[in-house]
């Protein structure tokens, strides 16, 4: 059975586990990371020298940086799955947009959700937290664009993409202090993943 560390609030382990829903994979998760701790003790750090979550155990070979779990995991287990097509330019483009979340997408929200989520009230920055979403926005806009007459972001399929960016999109319609422009082709879009076994399992409950 696989095994993944990292805790069920975490947006990359979010992806593991929505993953291996889709895949109908039994795994076994332990929570480490924040208020579990483990991630930073020798026998975490002997597995994922970089001491963060997600990891992933599959027998004798340890895996971490989430985006390339999933890659393996569908190409491991998923070979006659869509999650992960084999066309090689479908696939570049899935890859293209798993690789933007983490170059681009993530360090610009992060800012955003820690500052209305992690950050009490009293504490926080009111104009440092605005301009922070205004640059936020701007990835989402180009993402409404890019989704414009699609119904997935690559091919006509549910993809990697669709999970590595709607969980990202959990955080941006979960902050309800936030104020967001309509965006009404990112917003079917994400209806729909939200819809999804492995997303209201794994990824919509309430941001911590």
């Amino acid at each position: 059975m696989l095994t993944i560390w990292g805790r069920a609030n975490s947006v990359n382990v979010h992806k593991v586990l929505w993953c291996c829903d889709e895949l109908g994979l039994a795994y076994e998760r332990i929570d480490a990371g924040l208020q579990f701790g483990r991630n930073n003790e020798p026998d975490y750090l002997a597995m994922n020298p970089t001491g963060r979550v997600p990891t992933l155990v599959d027998d004798d070979f340890v895996l971490w940086e989430s985006n390339s779990i999933i890659r393996y995991l569908a190409m491991q287990y998923g070979q006659n799955q869509a999650l992960y097509p084999a066309d090689p330019k479908v696939r570049a483009s899935v890859d293209r947009w798993l690789d933007w979340a983490l170059s681009t997408l993530q360090p610009a929200e992060r800012p955003v959700f820690w500052g209305y989520v992690r950050t009490p009230a009293a504490e926080r920055d009111p104009a440092q937290l605005d301009s922070a979403a205004r640059e936020v926005e701007k990835l989402w806009r180009m993402v409404d664009a890019h989704l414009e007459g699609r119904e997935y972001f690559e091919g006509s399929t549910f993809t990697l993409a669709d999970i590595v960016i709607a969980a990202y999109a959990r955080r941006w319609f979960g902050i309800a202090e936030l104020a967001r422009p309509t965006l009404p082709e990112l917003e079917r879009w994400y209806g729909q993943q939200a819809s999804r076994d492995g997303f209201r399992r794994h990824v919509s409950a309430p941001l911590t």
